[in-house]
């Protein structure tokens, strides 16, 4: 099965980067055993300073959907939701590299 990869963005509302990756990074532990879970990486843009960037790799796009619907992932979800201003990502097709 093809592994599922994306880049997410999330954009803070003004202000609020910090705050919305510190509350990410504390919940990170959820993922830790979620199945099909790869890595999910949180970055910090160095050219906006309201943007994250988040890569994800998945066992196969059934598994990231699966994480959509899981309880402490729309827990997270809506915590976070208040330092939102913008989400939206990338979805991407791995054809090779370092790392794969």
């Amino acid at each position: 099965m093809e592994k599922y990869a994306m880049f997410g963005k999330l954009t803070a509302k003004p202000g609020q980067r910090d705050e919305l990756a510190r509350m990410m990074l504390e919940s990170s532990g959820t993922l830790e055993d979620m199945e099909g879970c790869i890595y999910y990486i949180l970055h910090e843009a160095e050219d906006n300073p309201d943007d994250l960037w988040i890569t994800e790799l998945w066992e196969s796009k059934e598994a990231h959907a699966a994480s959509l619907k899981n309880e402490k992932v729309l827990e997270l979800i809506g915590r976070c939701r208040h330092l939102i201003a913008e989400a939206g990502g990338i979805k991407v097709r791995r054809i090779g590299g370092k790392g794969f």
